[in-house]
Order: structure tokens, then C-alpha cells, then sequence
């Protein structure tokens, strides 16, 4: 079969799975905290074909594209005012660390969107999925006599980059990110009775769309003419 038609197939493979990350971003972009996903695209393997006699050396043909890897957006998303008692946001850098009640896992996450959860020995504060809410000793928040015992605490790295995210605006530090330590008040904020919005940017977002669907479309296109080159070549042969 001809190369050509196995890079359209890659090809028209990557825009899906491109697609599927646009589609991700658009349908978060009312998600409190939500970090956008980008696409990383790497080309793939080159080899070289004899030129004509008029051209110096072999021409570099390749063999289409794949992704890579998809990076998180980490820069800030909107302030949205709620009044909400146990609503917190990050102006600047940082993460609020959580930590699971059943196996102590430590993940991080700008959703800032908590609430009370009742344990064996009293209240304390929780995300929507029930993990603890850390303060600035990794010691889970109480509320107790109608007061927490503490505010959540902001966290940083030295680098976000290549952080991995584990679903549910949760995200976990690979080792070049370093250890996490307590953002300072000239890089963060903790600001109450506040959430942070999407991050996300609808324009933008479906202009990327419009781009990886003519994309495809054109690996579609560029299928259906290596299948009629072969089939054409094949009722030479007969």
C-alpha cells in the first residue's frame, strides 16, 4: 500500500485525538479551576527519496504527525464573587493541596469550591468529592465552634510544567517539579467568598476546532485518492 495513504490515516488519528482535547476544554469552560489542555505534536519518521537529476542530494519525505503529549494551562482563569462561606480562590500562582481520607494520597487543585463533611471526631473541610483540605502544616482543616480551624493553604512548585492531571481538576508533580512548598503573599492570595472560573476561552478554543476539522477532512480526502491511485493501478495490472 502506499505510504501515502498510511500518513493520512495517521494524520486524520491525530486530529481526532486533537479534537478530543478541544472538545474536553470547551466542555469545562463553566468548571471552577479548570486548566485548558493543549496539544504537543511531534513530527514522525523522515527518509529520504532519490531527487530528480536538477537537485542536489535525496528529498526528505515524511510520515505524518502524532501527538506527543498534552500540556496543562496554568495561567488564571476568571474571578467569579459567590459570597459562599467555604468558596476560595488563588489570585497568582499555587494549588490548594487535598489529601484522600482512605489511602492519605496527596493531589492539588485550584477549584476552590468546599464544603463541611462530618468525620468519627467532627467537621472538616472537604471538596466535592470528599478529600481533606489541607492548611499550611499538611494538616487537614476543622471546624470547630462555628470557626475552621485554619485556611487553606497555597502551594506551589518550582516549575508546573509536565504536571499530570488526574481528572476532577486534580493535578500530581512528577519529579522536575520538585517538592511542593508555601507560595509567598507577593506570588499568591487567598482570596474568600470567591471562585476561580475556567481558564478556557470559547473563541479561541473553536477556532482551534475549525482548524483540526479542515485538517481532517483533508486526511480524508487525501485517503480517498491513495485508494483510487491503487485501485487504478491494480486494473492496469489485470
Amino acid at each position: 500500500m502506499d505510504t501515502s495513504f498510511y500518513t493520512a490515516v495517521r494524520g486524520a488519528m491525530t486530529q481526532q485525538t486533537h479534537m478530543d482535547i478541544l472538545s474536553n476544554n470547551i466542555a469545562n469552560l463553566n468548571t471552577n479551576g479548570y486548566r485548558t489542555k493543549n496539544a504537543s505534536f511531534l513530527d514522525l519518521m523522515y527518509y529520504n527519496i532519490r531527487g530528480t537529476e536538477d537537485e542536489m542530494g535525496d528529498l526528505r519525505a515524511g510520515t505524518g504527525a502524532v501527538v506527543q503529549r498534552t500540556e496543562s494551562d496554568f495561567t488564571s482563569g476568571v474571578m467569579i464573587q459567590t459570597g459562599g462561606r467555604f468558596d476560595y480562590a488563588i489570585q497568582g500562582n499555587g494549588f490548594f493541596m487535598l489529601r484522600s481520607p482512605v489511602d492519605n494520597s496527596i493531589v492539588y487543585t485550584r477549584d476552590g469550591s468546599f464544603a463541611l463533611s462530618q468525620r468519627d471526631d467532627g467537621f472538616y473541610l472537604v471538596d466535592a468529592e470528599g478529600w481533606l483540605v489541607l492548611d499550611a502544616q499538611q494538616n487537614p482543616i476543622r471546624y470547630d465552634g462555628g470557626e475552621l480551624s485554619a485556611d487553606p493553604a497555597i502551594f506551589d512548585f518550582v516549575t508546573t510544567n509536565g504536571m499530570l492531571s488526574t481528572g476532577s481538576n486534580r493535578f500530581v508533580p512528577t519529579e522536575k517539579n520538585g517538592q511542593p512548598f508555601l507560595a509567598g503573599a507577593a506570588e499568591s492570595r487567598l482570596k474568600q467568598g470567591a471562585l476561580e472560573s475556567s481558564n478556557g476561552d470559547l473563541a479561541q478554543e473553536m477556532s482551534k476546532v475549525i482548524v483540526s476539522q479542515r485538517a481532517y477532512s483533508y486526511m480524508l480526502r487525501m485517503i480517498q485518492t491513495s485508494d483510487e491511485v491503487e485501485q487504478t493501478i491494480n486494473g492496469l495490472r489485470r
